[in-house]
């Protein structure tokens, strides 16, 4: 390095490389931060998914179905109960791995936005189909379709972080 006075100073070519460092670092944190969600996890929201549906159709059936209305309020807490305890796992387990938190919001929007609108009517509204038709084929269907969106949304997001990793 040249020196001008007391103060180092970097040439041209080392205040450039030094600026491309920074970039990288940059491009790897982001690209870190998008990391998928660990395959546990994404297992475990799916089943969660595909429980949804028949359980909170049982709890909306009028009279009951297979269960006491009541015994599916308990099912659909407890599984709730345990799912938010393993998001949270989920968070610290990644965040020691990574250093960065599960975070939804590297995605974008036009891909987030349709399924925080759709899959909450979709779990919410076979319920209420179930109820009014007495048919669970729309339980089980909405299972299904459930369980295929949560894994083509994972499959989505481990796509994006290879692109940009």
């Amino acid at each position: 390095m040249e020196t001008n006075g007391d103060a180092i100073r970097p040439t041209a070519q080392q205040a450039r490389a030094a600026l491309a460092d920074i970039e990288q670092v940059r491009a790897s944190a982001t690209a870190l931060s998008a990391t998928p969600w660990p395959r546990w996890f994404a297992t475990t929201l799916t089943l969660y998914i595909a429980a949804v549906p028949p359980v909170y159709g049982g709890t909306l059936a009028s009279p009951r179905w297979l269960l006491p209305n009541l015994a599916w309020g308990v099912i659909m807490l407890v599984m709730t109960a345990a799912y938010l305890v393993l998001f949270g796992v989920a968070g610290v387990n990644w965040r020691k791995k990574t250093g960065v938190a599960l975070r939804l919001d590297v995605l974008p929007k036009r891909a987030t936005v349709p399924l925080a609108i759709g899959l909450p009517a979709l779990l919410v509204g076979s319920g209420f189909a179930f109820r009014a038709s007495r048919e669970p084929l729309w339980l089980f269907a909405a299972s299904a379709v459930g369980a295929a969106v949560s894994i083509a949304f994972h499959l989505v997001f481990v796509r994006m972080h290879r692109k940009a990793s």
